[in-house]
């Protein structure tokens, strides 16, 4: 199968290049300003997404079987600041790729969030009531319906929890910021009232070539890891497994800055409807961690304690 893949040099794109290579699909990913090589990829192209029409062009040219859209501007504060601009990335390019997947018959998976909820249920499943909180969460919501509107027949959107892993900078994920936190010698406080259902890397991509790979699983489906954690047992759990000082993290609430009390207490997916008709299976966070390298940014802080 030939795949189309956006944000191929990203935390969830580099790891899905790697995993549909090993199901022998040729990857072709899509980077806009990464100058080195992505494992996985057959080919590896620079394209500045925001260029619909280059974008629509490229696509017609390489005539996909697939269309995998990992890209994102994913942090809030930048969709807060550039609504417009990240408006482009999150909702104007999987609207371009849906239109693109029903011209080409070919199968689309958009990525999107557990961000689209307001964080108040105890569970939320596939058809729970979206309730988006902030700007990134809205484009999110807005991303996924333009896709079904557009081509129902041959998308499916996986939203996605808190993602742990290993990325190509040593920078992007949960454990490489806290890395470079605590390299840094900075204060790292921790929410104890926060829950999130952190999902490695890997454990995703390999999903996402599975739902590539069949035809009978369109529409919107939950993924992420077996439990629902606290940040800050995330951060304990980081620090006994890599042998490190508990003072590292501390213990907070959202309440205690109000530059973060309006974060959602938590969310937790029900993926149990994907998981059985899969061979994946959702992890334990302990497997997760079996997973996690030192990022190089930090190698030599952490070689010195």
């Amino acid at each position: 199968m030939k795949i189309l893949l956006t944000g191929a040099s990203g935390l969830l794109g580099s790891a899905f290049a790697q995993a549909a290579n090993r199901r022998g699909h040729e990857v072709i990913g899509l980077v806009v300003s990464y100058s080195g090589k992505v494992d996985g990829l057959a080919t590896q192209r620079t394209l500045d997404l925001a260029d619909l029409n280059a974008l629509e062009s490229l696509t017609l040219e390489l005539f996909p079987d697939a269309i995998v859209n990992c890209a994102a501007i994913s942090d809030p504060g930048n969709c807060d600041a550039d609504p417009d601009s990240s408006r482009q990335i999150n909702v104007a390019v999987p609207q371009k790729l849906a239109l693109l997947s029903r011209h080409l018959f070919a199968t689309l998976i958009h990525i999107s969030s557990e961000q689209i909820f307001d964080g108040k249920a105890e569970l939320y499943y596939r058809d729970s009531q979206p309730s988006p909180p902030n700007e990134y969460a809205r484009q999110k919501l807005e991303s996924e319906q333009r896709v079904h509107e557009l081509a129902a027949e041959f998308a499916t959107t996986l939203r996605l929890p808190l993602l742990m892993g290993n990325s190509l900078s040593g920078e992007r994920s949960l454990h490489e910021r806290l890395f470079l936190s605590w390299a840094a010698g900075k204060p790292t406080p921790l929410f104890t009232d926060e829950y999130r259902q952190p999902c490695l890397v890997e454990n995703a991509a390999a999903a996402m070539v599975e739902l590539c790979e069949r035809q009978d699983l369109k529409g919107v489906h939950h993924w992420a890891g077996e439990k629902c954690l606290s940040r800050y047992e995330m951060g304990q759990r980081l620090l006994q497994h890599f042998g490190l000082p508990e003072s590292l993290i501390q213990a907070s609430e959202r309440g205690e800055d109000p530059r973060f009390a309006h974060r959602q207490a938590r969310l937790a997916l029900d993926v149990a409807p994907l998981a059985s008709k899969l061979k994946t299976r959702p992890q334990a966070f302990a497997d997760q961690l079996d997973a996690l390298i030192v990022p190089k940014p930090a190698r030599a802080w952490f070689n010195s304690i």
